[in-house]
Order: structure tokens, then C-alpha cells, then sequence
């Protein structure tokens, strides 16, 4: 295997890689203190816009992993500042829960139902996903307004199992409209990597992605130059491995193995740095 430099900081996704529903994942804080207290630097990533960045670093104090509100990213904190910058000021109609709408207000976007005014349909996870909201969107989106997106999870894990994520939105636009998604800021797009990177302050050779999906945890560290890593404590399997076109580094049954496989990494990076191109 290829070395590298040492990682030095880790971004971890949370729903089925940290915790599952209200759970955490066994091991999950023991694991990241130890992390930290190696002084790695880490970072929160989520696609699920059902939280604000506040509410998922409260939810982590609760399970035993301090975090404060800039230690988390979420799609929803990534389009609303995308937005912000690009179409300063637009009015947008958001297929999507509280907290993604208190987002968007905060960037200082307008929120707008009115059809012929709307310049940007936002498509996101959605529990009250109902009629009179596709059709707003749709006629939005048939009069010329600009077609975004979250995140293109297909589901969300929880304690139970999984349940719909945003995809459905999506593919409920897309099949009644004709329109495709121009734009999804979630995971696997750069938007999500780059804000995470901006918070760990540290390039992408020495960051780590730990996550329990294939097609946008382990495709947007590969696509950007960072190390993967899957656990199989969320959506994806071994089995899945096989057959993915984006394959992980490295697999752990859990993050609670992330320290023991930390060491390692350290003893590519050392070797790398005096010279060494292959391992063992």
C-alpha cells in the first residue's frame, strides 16, 4: 500500500458511524477522546438537515463526546452559506423540516411560496413531505426556478433500521417535473469536504474520512484526496465493498477500532517521511 503523510485529523460522519437513532455506536466516545487526547483534530459531518449544527453538537455532549456548534457541518449549514454567496438575498422554497428553514433565514435568503417568485427549489429530508409542498415546488421549478439540493441519500439509518431520506424528494421533483438536480451541496459534493476542511485547517493528504457509506462517505474522500475508511456499523457492507465502484482504504467493524488503526496510520506516515513508498 501506498504511505502518506500522518493523518492528523479525522472527519466523522455521524448518523450510523458515531451513533444510530439516540444511541451511540459501543466505544464511539471512549474512541474519540482517545483521538483527541492524541491530539488529533476532528470534526462533525452530516448530511441529515433535520438538526441545526447547535442541536447535533448538544445531542453529541449528551452522549458523551463534547462538541461545540463549530465543530459540526451539516448540508444544510453548506447550502445556506452556498446560496448566501452565490445569489445573495434570493428567494428560495425549501422542501424541508424547521431547522433547514431557520438556516436559510440566518444566510439572509428569503423564503418565498409564491410559484412566481421563487428563484431556487430547495429539495431536502423531509418528514412532512406532502402535496401542497410538491406542488409549489413543482410549478416553481416549471416556471424556470433554480433546482438544489441537500444531500441524495437514499436513507437515513436509525435504531430500528432505515428510513427515507431526501433522495425520495428528489426523485418525486425529478419524475413529476422532468427537471434533474442541478446542485447537491451534501456528501460526496467538494462544498461538504471544503467546509469541513476549513474547520479542521488542515489539507486533505492528512485527513481521514470515517463514514458508513460507499457512495458518498468513501466516494468524496477518495474523489478529494483523503484517506477512507468504512465502518459497518451503518448502511454499508463488506458484501457492498466488493461490488462498489469507490472502495475504502481501510474497513472497521466500528469506530470503536478507529485508535488501534490511528497507530498505524502514524507508522505509514513516519515511514513515508523517511523515505519509504511501500509497506508491507
Amino acid at each position: 500500500m501506498k504511505g502518506g503523510p500522518t493523518v492528523t485529523g479525522y472527519i466523522l460522519d455521524l448518523d450510523g458511524t458515531v451513533y444510530r437513532g439516540d444511541r451511540a455506536i459501543p466505544g464511539a466516545a471512549e474512541a474519540i477522546a482517545e483521538l483527541r487526547n492524541r491530539g488529533r483534530r476532528i470534526v462533525f459531518l452530516s448530511n441529515k438537515p433535520l438538526c441545526s449544527r447547535k442541536d447535533y453538537a448538544e445531542k453529541l455532549t449528551r452522549l458523551g463526546i463534547p462538541t461545540s456548534e463549530d465543530g459540526v457541518v451539516n448540508s444544510s449549514f453548506v447550502l445556506a452559506r452556498y446560496l448566501a454567496r452565490e445569489a445573495p438575498g434570493a428567494r428560495v422554497f425549501a422542501i424541508g423540516e424547521l431547522p433547514l428553514l431557520v438556516e436559510l433565514c440566518r444566510a439572509g435568503l428569503e423564503l418565498c411560496e409564491d410559484p412566481g417568485k421563487i428563484e431556487y427549489v430547495i429539495a431536502a429530508f423531509d418528514r412532512t413531505f406532502d402535496y401542497r409542498k410538491l406542488n409549489t415546488a413543482f410549478q416553481a421549478l416549471k416556471r424556470g426556478a433554480r433546482f438544489v439540493a441537500t444531500n441524495p441519500d437514499r436513507s437515513c439509518p436509525v435504531e430500528e433500521g432505515e428510513i427515507p431520506d431526501a433522495a425520495g424528494v428528489i426523485a418525486a421533483l425529478e419524475a413529476t417535473t422532468g427537471r434533474k438536480v442541478e446542485l447537491v451541496l451534501g456528501k460526496p459534493s467538494r462544498h461538504m469536504v471544503g467546509a469541513a476542511l476549513e474547520v479542521l485547517g488542515l489539507p486533505p493528504a492528512e485527513c481521514a474520512m470515517v463514514g458508513d457509506r460507499l457512495e458518498t462517505d468513501i466516494r468524496m474522500a477518495k474523489e478529494n484526496g483523503l484517506t477512507a475508511i468504512l465502518t459497518l456499523t451503518g448502511v454499508s457492507s463488506r458484501a457492498d465493498v466488493e461490488k462498489a465502484d469507490w472502495k475504502p482504504d481501510y474497513v472497521v467493524e466500528s469506530i470503536a477500532e478507529l485508535p488501534a488503526l490511528d497507530v498505524e496510520l502514524a507508522e505509514r506516515g513516519l515511514r513515508w517521511r523517511k523515505g519509504s513508498s511501500t509497506f508491507p
